[in-house]
């Protein structure tokens, strides 16, 4: 499953939960519902919580289809190494060396940390960390893919558990909003951009008074590249606002070194791991266009929704599909870089899921069908015409719709 799909489905699942006392009651339903929801293709889990002497994970439910162990039944940390690697990278895929799980039929596991994360010294002066809780899941393929979906899950359910902390304590105030209104429109560019054989046209509407979406234009130190960037932070308000900043800062640090584009992709998540733990994750597009006479350029998608380009000629339309996982959920991740050529009238279009996600009564989506429409209907039109023209379409179509989401556009169009 996309890895946006599921967090939407995740939010939906949290959203439709009914309020809970405590933390395992919340866990457990949210569990529940990931099993029987066919789409994820989960089919049993298990969820052990830290104690208190933060020595030993105790088992608190097991349900779909796992072989059923003892309640209660405890796994030492100093006996379960993997549990430390949980706490730094996530989630993992291990083969089990517990006697008593093997003798139950357990020979391999999935396990993925959700809550709050506690640092410990080690003997060795290294330090390791620890998580709440543990969430193991049973699936018929254990594989990268299902590694990322368990990085998802943790990471949303971890978001959700930590908001919950954070409305019980404080409000946001309607100041500490307007700053963060003010941070975030320093971060974004000028609408209109020239350069070279191109010109571009952005604009962003955030859903509420600050959201998580930006984009932005990237000069090159030899004036011969132009980076362009469209990111979307899955959280929501001040949280994703400070994620975008935070974002939009290291990229341009990446690009003023000239840090290779797969390089610093890897490197910005490696940071956005370290500094938002608890926050979901961000999606980002970067492309360098250059004054290569054959329109070279160059990309890297991290589970940013595909840009759609479109060959003048021809009239088709090409999604530009991730090179690499969402940023956030899991460190030292890798992502590739790939290329395109634009020619004279070709056209790229870069979107946040506000676009394709936007509703309408019945709760259909404007989708990515209805985007490549409008992008070859107003082909011939300059990069802020397409640009007012898909958010027009857009707004008229949702006009009666409940969901809304930051939107974001980015129309790059080659001329000579």
């Amino acid at each position: 499953m996309d890895p946006r799909k599921l967090y939407r489905t995740l939010e939906n699942i949290i959203k439709e939960a009914p309020r809970f006392e405590s933390e395992e009651d919340f866990l457990e339903h949210v569990i529940a519902q990931i099993i029987n929801n066919e789409e994820i293709n989960i089919i049993g889990g298990r969820l052990w919580k830290l104690n208190d002497k933060r020595d030993a994970y105790s088992l608190v439910a097991q349900m779909g289809n796992v072989d059923v162990i003892r309640q209660n039944y405890e796994l030492n940390i100093d006996k379960y190494p993997m549990f430390k690697k949980v706490g730094l990278f996530r989630s993992v895929l291990a083969t089990e060396t517990d006697e008593y799980l093997i003798e139950k039929g357990i020979y391999h596991y999935s396990a993925t940390g959700v809550g709050a994360r506690y640092k410990l010294k080690e003997v060795s002066g290294e330090t390791g960390y620890l998580y709440s809780y543990l969430i193991a899941l049973n699936a018929k393929g254990l594989d990268d893919e299902f590694l990322n979906k368990l990085n998802i899950i943790s990471m949303t359910l971890s978001s959700i558990l930590r908001t919950k902390d954070m409305e019980s304590s404080a409000k946001e105030s309607m100041q500490e909003l307007e700053k963060a209104k003010e941070i975030q429109r320093s971060i974004l560019p000028e609408h209109e951009y020239k350069f070279g054989n191109y010109e571009l046209f952005g604009l962003s509407v955030p859903d509420r008074i600050v959201g998580g979406d930006f984009f932005d234009y990237l000069d090159s130190e030899d004036e011969e590249r132009l980076g362009v960037a469209l990111g979307d932070a899955a959280s929501k308000g001040l949280s994703a606002a400070s994620q975008a900043l935070y974002v939009s800062g290291a990229l341009k640090m990446g690009v003023g070194y000239q840090m290779k584009m797969s390089a610093m992709m890897s490197k910005i998540n490696n940071l956005v791991n370290e500094t938002f733990p608890y926050e979901r994750f961000v999606t980002l597009f970067y492309c360098e266009l250059s004054t290569d006479k054959r329109g070279l350029c160059q990309y890297v998608n991290a589970g940013q929704n595909p840009p759609m380009f479109l060959d003048y000629e021809s009239g088709n339309v090409e999604r530009l599909s991730s090179t690499g996982p969402v940023l956030g959920p899991a460190p030292y991740q890798k992502y590739g870089v790939e290329s395109i050529n634009f020619k004279v009238n070709d056209v790229m279009v870069l979107y946040s899921d506000g676009i394709i996600e936007a509703t309408d009564q019945n709760f259909k989506f404007y989708g990515e069908e209805r985007l490549i429409e409008c992008i070859q209907k107003h082909k011939d039109a300059d990069p802020k015409e397409i640009c007012n023209n898909i958010i027009q379409e857009v707004n008229v179509f949702s006009a009666k719709g409940v969901y809304s989401d930051d939107r974001t556009l980015v129309v790059i169009k080659r001329y000579k």
